[in-house]
């Protein structure tokens, strides 16, 4: 007998036929949930902006001023503070944590609704940092918006996915990025105008609670997916979902029947989803929910997004340039995601994951020696206003080659790949491993930069060199295919055949 998702004994399932119309309910329902990428791209911008704020630090973390007044500082150390990089991680540790709970609390109560949760958990978060009064409460608000992070980065890519006809599933699913850049750049500019108030940092902080707040408001008026409807037995509804998203260009009821037939295959197999992505014939999606966010992660993107104000202050540009130079990386990287999200349907996955890798790897080479020359060995020679405005564009064009290849593709790829009996599994590991790896990162990169120098971003390099080669060997294309079908890709692989293939046919015997 097949696991779910496979033809059962040898008797291929018809693929459901999905119309390729964007119905305007399409549209509604997936900015709604898309926009929830505002909260965690809100997050990525302002922590690094909040941190170079003055009276911010004098008030929890004085001890980098001391070491910023010292007269030879070494420009690449002076933020090197763990309890500093605590504040940042602390967010990513919790989400780890919920992004693995809400595999289970999606399955049970659907896409929507986890995200409408998430979207709660954020709003209390936000609120508690804007009112802060020490570091325990810093923190509390942290984990709190790291558990509503996990949640909405685990469902909103899955409904995206769910719910698009395959001829926009890249477009779409790409949107979660595009709004994560949103909340990326608006986060900086309002880092920007808040740092010259000494209450400004309560307010970069406590803005968070908006978005939050609009997407909550905002969920409460959608329908969930009908494939998550389906699987929770809601047919009545499932049936009305896809007469609101499809509207009248297809048969809705042939449609309704796949998505019942699929479930009732799935639910034939009485196993764990966390037992069943192990069988041998998953080995392929496992290792891309493991792979994609682990070399996401080791490109260097978060921790420039997290720091670049940061980094920028360290070598030369001054407060209020590093924060308008945070905002150009925003703004670069949101055009990008832009480019990507217009031409993914068209050009396919691996092109952009190739163009981009190519791309970063000769910028952070570039910023590498920019720094090596210009700072010293030992980063103690002073950064000119002009060095530091060419490490500004050399990581505008890494910026670039991230948003239109690993930042969107991230998301997109671990939520298209997986059969519907261990979707919400797969994709909880993919986040899970994202989290822990942006945890691990944030929370050493300010040491390792202090440690490492200007050869932090040659490790980098070496990273992206690794995962454009695993992306030219060992990720077939994935555009245009339905999610009933994509099973096949890995069968048609010259590597991953070999365990499609092979336990498809044991089990086809047995």
């Amino acid at each position: 007998m097949a696991g779910g998702g496979f033809p059962v004994e040898n008797k291929p399932v018809t693929s459901i036929k999905i119309g390729g119309k964007l119905t305007f309910s399409i549209i509604i329902s997936c900015i709604v949930v898309a926009s929830s990428g505002i909260l965690f791209g809100y997050d990525l911008g302002v922590s690094g902006g909040v941190t170079t704020m003055v009276p911010f630090l004098q008030k929890f973390f004085p001890d980098i001023l001391r070491k910023a007044a010292g007269t030879e500082a070494n420009l690449y150390c002076v933020y090197d503070s763990q309890v500093l990089t605590l504040f940042t991680s602390s967010l990513y540790l919790a989400g780890l944590v919920s992004s693995l709970t809400a595999s289970k609390v999606s399955a049970a109560f659907g896409r929507r609704n986890t995200v409408l949760f998430g979207g709660i958990l954020f709003l209390a978060g936000g609120s508690i940092n804007g009112g802060a009064a020490n570091i325990v409460m810093l923190i509390l608000g942290r984990l709190l918006l790291g558990l509503g992070v996990g949640f909405t980065n685990q469902a909103a890519p899955l409904y995206l996915s769910e719910i698009a006809p395959p001829k926009w599933r890249g477009t779409i699913g790409t949107s979660f990025q595009f709004f994560l850049g949103i909340g990326v750049v608006a986060a900086n500019c309002i880092n920007y105008v808040t740092a010259k108030h000494t209450w400004g940092w309560r307010l970069s902080l406590g803005l968070a609670v908006l978005p939050a707040a609009v997407m909550t408001i905002g969920a409460f008026l959608i329908t969930d997916t009908p494939s998550s409807l389906v699987e929770r037995g809601k047919i009545d509804q499932a049936r009305k979902a896809l007469s609101k998203v499809r509207g009248n260009s297809i048969d809705i009821e042939t449609e309704l029947e796949e998505l019942i037939k699929w479930t009732e295959i799935t639910k034939s197999v009485k196993q764990e989803p966390f037992k069943t992505i192990l069988k041998r014939k998953y080995r392929p999606q496992l290792v891309m929910a493991f792979a994609i966010p682990l070399f996401q992660q080791l490109s260097g993107i978060n921790v420039v997004a997290f720091y670049s104000p940061n980094l920028f202050q360290s070598v030369g540009m001054g407060h209020e340039g590093a924060l308008i130079s945070a905002i150009i990386l925003g703004v670069v990287n949101l055009t990008s995601i832009f480019i990507s999200a217009s031409i993914v349907d068209r050009f396919g996955r691996r092109f952009l994951f190739i163009t981009g890798g190519i791309l970063m790897f000769v910028c952070l080479i570039a910023v590498s020696i920019v720094l090596a020359v210009v700072s010293g060995v030992h980063g103690t020679n002073g950064v000119s206003k002009g060095n530091a405005i060419l490490v500004l564009v050399l990581l505008c064009f890494y910026a670039a080659g991230f948003g239109w290849s690993w930042g969107p593709l991230t998301w997109l790829i671990p939520s298209e790949i997986f059969p519907v009996n261990i979707r919400t599994t797969g994709q909880s590991i993919a986040i899970g491993v994202q989290f822990i790896l942006t945890f691990v990162l944030s929370q050493t990169f300010l040491t390792m930069l202090c440690h490492f120098k200007f050869g932090a971003f040659v490790f980098y390099a070496f990273w992206v060199v690794v995962m454009t080669l695993f992306i030219i060997f060992f990720l077939p294309e994935t555009k245009g295919i339905s999610l009933e079908s994509m099973y096949t890709i890995w069968g048609k692989h010259w590597f991953w055949s070999r365990f499609v293939k092979g336990e498809d046919d044991q089990e086809n015997q047995s």
